[in-house]
């Protein structure tokens, strides 16, 4: 198990966190601040989601070149499975809280990221961004060291 005690000097490696929407860019923020704390290089792709797609495939080459990345989706939350079909680094969604009508303040967006059929997708809790960017940071650390 990876612990830091201190925070790093040197940023490394690339962590790549993209929202669904611009509602989502707080736990989005969570995460990246997180990540950055850690010691991972952070690049920021947001309102990215369904709703806009053609703004997703406009980065998804960038997007690509991350060793991980944080996707983070309310509403139906499908953004992380989407992503996930698109690259093969790895994937940790996070599940927000908002969202009107049957959102249920995240848990319908939680459980279409458990359901997806995407290999090499991890989820985390509902707006739990620190979790996300930490877990990342160690992942990312991790293939960096590995070169």
């Amino acid at each position: 198990m990876l612990t830091l005690i201190h925070k790093p000097t040197e940023k490394i490696g690339e962590v790549a966190v993209c929202t669904a929407g611009t509602g989502d860019i707080p736990v989005a923020e969570e995460a990246s601040e997180t990540a950055m704390f850690y010691g991972s290089n952070v690049k920021k792709y947001y309102d990215i989601g369904v709703a806009g797609i053609h703004r997703l495939f406009d980065k998804i080459d960038e997007i690509r070149k991350a060793n991980v990345i944080i996707a983070v989706a309310g509403m139906e939350g499908a953004l992380g499975g989407i992503i996930t079909g698109l690259a093969d680094s790895p994937v940790i969604a996070v599940p927000t809280s908002v969202g009107y009508g049957t959102s249920l303040k995240g848990v319908s967006a939680l459980l279409t990221m458990l359901n997806s059929c995407a290999e090499g997708m991890t989820v985390v809790n509902i707006d739990s961004g620190f979790n996300a960017g930490y877990s990342a940071s160690q992942i990312n650390r991790k293939i960096c060291d590995s070169r």
